[in-house]
């Protein structure tokens, strides 16, 4: 190949490919924040945070964690990707945004808070 001829084939990728690179990032990134928060609620002080902060904020990594952890699961069995609910496909861009997503809008719409 030439030198500034485009190689569009190193570049495009399949879709469930760079939603499973995603989800694997979003994966180590939860975890890295997780791992920082255990270690600021053992510091003196907290790392400067506010225990009950801390707490709130290591929850939240722990769900970023589970939820990221179950779409990779339902990747490796072949069902991401369709609604736990009406059992139709979530549309993509949905999941380019949500790649953890487990229903569709209208059956998101639908589930208790």
């Amino acid at each position: 190949m030439t030198a500034g001829v485009y190689d569009s084939a190193n570049v495009v990728r399949e879709p469930m490919e760079l939603l499973r690179d995603m989800l694997e990032e979003q994966f180590i990134t939860h975890t890295n924040r997780l791992t920082e928060l255990t270690v600021y609620g053992r510091l003196p002080g907290h790392g400067g945070y506010d225990p009950d902060a801390l707490q709130a904020l290591a929850a939240t990594a722990r769900e970023g964690i589970a939820d990221t952890a179950q779409a990779l699961r339902r990747m490796s069995e072949g069902t991401y990707g369709g609604c736990e609910g009406c059992h139709n496909d979530i549309p993509l861009d949905r999941l380019r945004a949500l790649p953890h997503v487990r229903y569709c809008v209208s059956c998101q719409r639908r589930q208790p808070r």
